[in-house]
């Protein structure tokens, strides 16, 4: 080596030659942070879902499925069932009890029936029944069962059924309905909620998992992300449901077991991709997990960041269904991004190339960053940089035909029979009971008036054609006394002296029975004909009830729609024009997720009516669809773009989304996948709002993964060329 000062004598080529250069692969962190940092990530993951886990089975514990405290605190309904408790023993729930026979029935059966009915009264949870009463043609019985609120509607129902079959008289059935028998109905349906609709959903992303990387060992550390995240998520949930600051239902929960995993499993598939790319172009493992979280980090932020966005806007919701769903999808959203972007990168350090045996990453930064020449992403690029104009056009013509069919959408709402799909007793009892009795037995029309405007509103309800007869609350064995044209009837012998009727801070509660069952559009027409009629003759007067708290859920739900959906539209577009740095590739993009969304109802709503025969949708139904697909939707189109702008600084707009194409293909349409495929597990659970928005996410993720993004998207972008990120610098001149 020679001297110090001899260097200086050297030619500057020789001296830059001696001086050793920095290896660019080398950690930066010291060795103990390398080692310590995932350990500790996985270990506080690992000790969070275990903590989580245990809360799947007390859901129950802190969640409700009464619609009326889902409504807005405005609403008569509303405030009518806040008054019931002053009129009434207290706020049961009540059952129907119909008995039927195909025979006149005879005394010896109607006494054996009315035991039956006397025994019920000694069951846990069963306040005072009401007597066997016949039917005019004698073919049936009926008796009104309170289920009191504090007991388990469950096992109350089971035990009830028990009770009245137990000795039944030959050739006489029983059937259990009313608002009790469908509201157990309900929670029949969401039982399985904890255990198949997870095992299938996991199932599902699994196999396809397996399928796309053909290896074991990813699969398993992806659904351990979205699994752990959906633990820690549950356990936040359940915990704010039980200190009353969320609601909590079957129907949300379904939601959040399915938005998690999907939304989880696709941020980690974005992920994986690029630690994949960088472990192709860095040697070590740090060195490509710091890089590849880098390049992670944006898509996936902006992705959860416009979901969450979207689901807050439920919160403008008049229905606390919706602005409560909001959010607790959100919170499940910002566990997901978390563990995407903490727990798997932690795991596939650990395991390094190892994650992606048997077909390991090879070192090769010679051949790393280049697009993939061959594959059918390859193969649409190339048709795409042919004939762009021709493509996008030709995918706007055809999504444009399916969305003419969103004109067939009969979102008007469904009665409560047709909430569950398959058998339900309480359907078929509702069917006997109208054979034989006022349709609407069991579920009144409830009036709160002033006490000296009884009369003038009890002759309101006597007048129309849809109420079967008036009653006024009274302290009587029956708590409650008939109304007439002539005032209040007394009971027994003629003459008997009319009781008084319940008075409340000088109000006093009429219940009309309902000709049409209470579920019923005709009974809903009656509701609001007596709402107008009421107005006028007996101002302040309250209408609820079953039938009203329907009417005014249908209500707010198209108000909500109409309300939010154009509030979401402004909010993702003020998120892609911070994100893109563009004002016209955002539009673009919401204008192509708007049309995506029309094609995806438009299919849909000719689906439910010609091929599935269903009686009609929530008006929900499509505002959950719109905040579901375009939030999610627009979720692939982040992806695309995010990568086609940073490819477009380097090689050009045109070659940029070639390039974008080409490499995010494989893993935006193995997310779209397996999103598709935890939706379409929701339709395990056989209620009718959950299989409709199963079908209308899983076939619009579909249409945007694999014909908006793969086709209409790159195709309109490349046929605009640069000025696609107008008014940015990158519209006025490329590298």
């Amino acid at each position: 080596m020679p001297p110090r000062h001899a260097l200086s004598d050297l030619p500057h080529a020789e001296r830059v030659q001696t001086v050793r250069p920095a290896d660019p692969d080398a950690p930066r962190a010291p060795r103990w942070l390398r080692i310590v940092l995932p350990a500790v990530l996985i270990l506080v993951w690992l000790a969070a879902a275990s903590v989580g886990g245990p809360y799947f089975g007390k859901v129950g514990e802190v969640s409700s499925n009464d619609q009326t405290a889902y409504l807005p605190e405005s609403a008569d309904a509303t405030a009518v069932q806040g008054r019931l408790a002053d009129f009434t023993d207290g706020d049961a729930i009540p059952a129907v009890v119909v008995f039927s026979s195909e025979a006149v029935l005879t005394d010896d059966q109607i006494a054996a029936i009315g035991e039956r009915v006397d025994a019920a009264a000694g069951i846990d949870g069963v306040d005072e029944v009401s007597p066997a009463l016949p039917s005019d043609d004698g073919l049936a019985v009926q008796s009104f069962v309170p289920i009191s609120s504090e007991a388990d509607l469950g096992d109350t129902i089971a035990a009830l059924g028990e009770t009245l079959r137990d000795g039944l008289p030959a050739g006489v059935e029983v059937h259990i309905t009313g608002p009790a028998g469908f509201s157990n109905d309900l929670l029949d349906a969401f039982a399985g909620i904890d255990g198949i609709l997870l095992l299938v959903a996991l199932t599902a992303v699994l196999v396809i998992l397996v399928i796309v990387y053909r290896s074991l060992l990813l699969p398993l550390a992806v659904l351990a992300t979205s699994l752990f995240a959906l633990c820690v998520a549950l356990l936040t949930v359940w915990w704010l449901a039980k200190a009353g600051i969320l609601l909590l239902s079957g129907q949300t929960q379904g939601i959040l077991f399915i938005l998690v995993i999907g939304a989880a499993t696709d941020y980690s598939l974005l992920y994986v991709s690029r630690y994949r790319d960088e472990l192709i172009r860095s040697e070590r493992r740090w060195t490509a997990s710091t890089r590849a979280l880098r390049g992670a980090a944006e898509p996936i932020s902006a992705s959860g960041g416009t979901v969450i966005a979207g689901l807050l806007c439920l919160l403008l919701s008049d229905l606390k269904s919706n602005s409560t769903l909001g959010p607790v999808a959100a919170i499940g959203i910002v566990f997901a991004m978390l563990s995407a972007l903490t727990l798997l990168p932690a795991l596939l350090y650990v395991f390094g190339r190892a994650s992606f045996w048997p077909r390991r990453p090879v070192y090769a930064p010679n051949t790393a960053g280049a697009a993939p020449t061959r594959g059918v992403w390859a193969r649409a690029a190339r048709a795409i940089r042919r004939r762009p104009r021709v493509i996008w056009i030709t995918t706007t013509l055809v999504l444009a035909v399916g969305a003419v069919g969103v004109t067939q959408l009969q979102a008007s709402g469904v009665s409560q029979s047709d909430l569950v799909l398959g058998a339900s007793e309480a359907r078929d009892g509702q069917d006997v009971l109208g054979e034989h009795f006022a349709a609407g037995s069991g579920s009144p029309v409830y009036v709160i008036v002033a006490e000296d405007r009884l009369q003038t509103a009890a002759d309101v309800l006597l007048a129309d054609d849809g109420i079967d007869g008036v009653a006024v609350s009274a302290d009587t064995d029956s708590g409650t006394a008939p109304v007439t044209e002539d005032g209040i009837t007394g009971f027994g012998a003629p003459g008997a002296p009319a009781p008084e009727p319940t008075v409340a801070d000088g109000d006093v509660l009429l219940q009309g029975t309902l000709a049409d069952a209470a579920d019923s559009a005709a009974a809903e027409e009656t509701v609001r004909d007596l709402r107008a009629e009421l107005e006028d003759a007996s101002p302040g007067a309250l209408v609820g009830g079953v039938t009203a708290t329907d009417v005014d859920t249908n209500d707010a739900a198209v108000h909500d729609r109409n309300l939010i959906i154009p509030v979401i539209l402004l909010v993702i577009l003020v998120i892609l024009v911070l994100l893109l740095r563009s004002l016209l590739a955002p539009v673009l993009l919401i204008l192509t997720t708007v049309l995506s969304f029309g094609t995806a109802m438009g299919v849909s709503a000719l689906v439910f009516n010609e091929v599935l025969g269903f009686p009609g949708a929530d008006p929900v139904v499509p505002l959950y669809g719109f905040v579901f697909l375009v939030a999610l939707g627009i979720d692939y189109n982040i992806f695309l773009m995010t990568r086609v702008r940073e490819e477009s600084l380097v090689h050009g707009t045109r070659d940029g989304v070639i390039r974008g194409l080409t490499i995010t293909g494989g893993v935006i349409t193995s997310a779209g996948l397996v999103l598709a495929a935890t939706f379409t597990a929701l339709s395990v659970i056989p209620v009718l709002f959950l299989v409709q928005l199963a079908f209308i996410v899983a076939f619009g993720v579909l249409l945007d993964t694999l014909i908006v993004r793969s086709l209409l998207v790159p195709a309109l972008t490349y046929d605009i060329g640069r000025a696609i990120w107008w008014p940015s610098k990158l519209s006025r001149g490329e590298r």
